[in-house]
């Protein structure tokens, strides 16, 4: 059926009718007037025409036409088919199944039935997970909506039995309103128990892209319990050499622990590892008490250079400590006030003074030195900025009692301190009595503080750790720091004061220890603890600077562990064949993912002058990327691969989504049903009215073509008037 509508309201079409008439009548009077009357009917009955049309188009003219249904109408049956639907917890009085089992035999019985003499109804499975085990599974509830509304013409209800577990996409919200606008209600079942199951999940762990042979690696966990009760457990990791490291952690009722548990690995190669927790005899869940990674083992030798001013115990046992360290190459530069630059192994005569001297150090010290009196310079200072930033080195503050360090304040060093130091007092504070470090709550958890892999037991240590008698006098942190331990009894309108602090500077890292006494732990110990921190202390600063490297070029990327979806940021360095930081590119690169597909790295230089470039994309896929860097003026070439892992978004034991099944069904005008009522729910569908017929409206009035139309007429009117001499 086919007709046309006038959308105007009736004072409207009152008043195109009058102006329609009114133009008529003026055309009539201009034709009698004319003296060419022939070329006057012509242009009058084209006005005519166009006035015509112009009150027309007033009148918002719809041309309306309206579809009787022919056939049968559709009903839509969805069912979740992802692995989330695998949760054993529905109760029966035989047991307990899956969500999926519980889905499988309402299927076997054909629940619709009674729905088939009525309309035709289709049953489909959305979100069933991926045969490609690179993809990313998940449930994108949005799309399998949209989906059923374009390829079902004649719809005339949906059912969704689904635990709501949608992570993928937009909120199905979207597709209910487009459902709502054509009159299909949606009904849907919420499979699965509102609260989650018994269950102790490894819900998440953390390691590095690679570790140094030997070196002690803290892989981050997270656990997380539905059980009623505290479970004492232990957390065990593994590689594929045999290597195994354990921590007993107690977990809350109902609640999560964030740990780490030191791991040693002691072969070089690509490690398989493994973190588990053992099944306790009351989970729902066993598969999801383990997780697995990757991490390649490497032989460094780490770039240490030593700076100070006095040859005092700390700076003493801190290089013995470096030059002992297998993995560490020092250097050291002692100016001693009034005596000249200190001699000997190792040691150098002079601050490395360019970039090309400079940009090979991982970690550089600074002790009791300042700017002037023949120590740093201005352009020291800045040098040493640009390390840091722009280079990913390391820098570690270890001031003493001539307090030079105060004079680095007026210096580009100024925005790299990780506290405020107290002006007034620029040689510290001395104390009759011994004062210890006393570890924050950051700082208990943190790498560096690590001398034993329990957290209560670390504490321990560091509460009987020899103390110092000295300490820098410090205001307070900067705004981005992490205060890792504080002085033990002295404390200010701040607060306790921050002795040992970090914070991140551009791409590297910066220390700052207010004491020179750390030495005194190796009292009745030796070597045990001050050499296992300033151990810890360079391989964490150093440690973005060694992901890439080959032949004059070096690559890092954050995050280090990426996931598919994240964007990973590149940060190429090129040295030319002198080993100094280039001026200008290009650089270029590509990408591959693990299905083959090829992406162009375009790298910009970082201004700066330091041979760094910076690039960026997003990881789509999961698996292994193969990364490329070329400098071909420089003839710098640089290949590795990174490893992306798949996000874990389909997890098991989660409670059913009753709140957003719930909006579902009512901004569509439909209902929720527990899965006991599901043939209620089928009853309920049976006596729905008959899809209304299918209404389509042209809006003729704002179709560009009837617009086009009175255009070129106008046109024409206005040329038949200059030809015929009437303007």
């Amino acid at each position: 059926m086919r007709h046309l509508s006038l959308a105007a309201s009736a004072s409207v079409i009152v008043l195109a009718v009058l102006a329609w008439l009114g133009a008529g009548w003026l055309c009539y009077n201009n034709w009698v007037r004319s003296g060419n009357r022939r070329m006057a009917a012509r242009l009058e009955t084209l006005r005519f025409i166009l006035m015509t049309l112009l009150a027309f188009t007033l009148l918002r003219p719809e041309y309306v036409e309206t579809l009787e249904r022919t056939s049968m109408p559709e009903i839509a049956i969805l069912t979740d088919a992802s692995d989330s639907m695998k949760t054993r917890d529905i109760s029966l009085t035989n047991g307990v199944i899956s969500r999926e089992d519980w889905l499988g035999r309402q299927k076997a019985r054909r629940f619709w039935q009674p729905l088939q003499s009525k309309a035709k109804v289709a049953v489909e499975s959305f979100a069933s997970p991926s045969t490609n085990q690179n993809a990313l599974n998940g449930t994108d509830l949005n799309q399998a909506l949209e989906d059923a509304l374009h390829r079902f013409k004649n719809l005339k209800a949906v059912v969704l039995l689904t635990d709501g577990d949608w992570n993928l996409g937009q909120s199905p919200l979207s597709a209910a309103t487009q459902f709502r606008e054509q009159n299909i209600p949606i009904f849907a079942v919420p499979v699965g128990r509102e609260t989650p199951v018994p269950d102790l999940i490894l819900d998440a762990i953390s390691a590095p892209a690679y570790g140094l042979l030997g070196e002690e690696i803290a892989v981050s966990f997270k656990v997380v319990s539905h059980l009623p009760r505290e479970v004492k457990t232990t957390v065990a990791i593994s590689d594929n050499f045999g290597e195994t490291a354990t921590k007993d952690i107690t977990i809350p009722a109902q609640g999560v622990v964030e740990d780490s548990i030191l791991w040693s690995p002691r072969e070089v190669g690509n490690i398989e590892g493994k973190v588990q927790l053992p099944v306790e005899k009351d989970e729902a869940i066993a598969e999801n008490n383990q997780r697995t990674f990757a991490m390649a083992v490497r032989v460094e030798k780490l770039k240490v250079l030593v700076v100070d001013s006095l040859p005092r115990w700390e700076y003493r046992y801190l290089r013995n400590a470096l030059a002992r360290d297998p993995g560490v190459d020092v250097h050291c530069l002692l100016w001693h006030p009034d005596m000249g630059a200190g001699a000997g192994l190792n040691y150098l005569s002079a601050f490395p003074d360019t970039k090309e001297a400079l940009a090979p150090y991982d970690v550089v010290f600074l002790g009791d030195v300042g700017l002037g009196q023949g120590e740093l310079t201005e352009n020291d200072a800045e040098l040493l900025k640009g390390l840091v930033e722009q280079q990913g080195s390391g820098l570690v503050f270890v001031p003493g009692r001539r307090g030079r360090e105060a004079t680095l304040l007026n210096s580009p060093l100024a925005d790299l301190f990780p506290v405020e130091l107290d002006s007034s007092k620029p040689g510290g504070v001395g104390l009759e009595n011994e004062a210890q470090l006393m570890l924050t709550s950051t700082g208990k958890r943190h790498w560096l503080t690590r001398f034993d892999s329990d957290e209560d037991k670390n504490d321990e240590l560091w509460k009987q750790l020899p103390g110092f008698f000295w300490s820098a006098s410090v205001e307070k942190s900067r705004p981005g720091s992490e205060v890792l331990a504080v002085h033990g009894a002295l404390r200010n309108q701040w607060g306790r004061m921050p002795l040992l602090v970090t914070r991140p500077a551009g791409n590297g890292k910066v220390l700052f220890l207010g004491t020179d006494s750390a030495w005194r732990w190796r009292r009745g110990v030796e070597d045990k603890f001050h050499y296992r921190f300033w151990g810890q202390v360079v391989r964490w600063m150093a440690h973005q600077r060694h992901l890439s490297e080959k032949d004059g070029m070096r690559l890092s990327y954050s995050p280090e562990t990426p996931q598919a979806g994240d964007t990973v940021f590149l940060q190429c360095t090129v040295l030319d064949q002198s080993g100094f930081p280039v001026d200008k590119g290009p650089v270029t690169g590509k990408v591959t993912s693990p299905s083959g597909r090829t992406e162009r790295l375009d790298f910009s230089q970082v201004e700066g002058g330091w041979g760094v470039f910076k690039s960026s994309f997003t990881a789509q896929e999961a698996g292994v990327y193969k990364l490329q860097a070329d400098s071909e003026p420089y003839n710098r070439h640089l290949t590795t691969e990174l490893s992306v892992s798949r996000p874990l978004i389909e997890k098991e034991g989660q409670p059913v989504n009753t709140q957003i099944l719930a909006e579902i069904a009512s901004l569509t005008q439909g209902a929720t049903f527990s899965p006991a009522e599901l043939d209620k729910m089928i009853g309920q569908i049976a006596l729905l009215p008959e899809p209304k017929p299918i209404e389509r409206r042209i809006r003729v009035w704002s179709e560009p073509a009837w617009g086009g139309t009175i255009l070129f007429l106008l046109t024409v009117y206005w040329v038949g008037r200059k030809w015929a001499g009437l303007v």
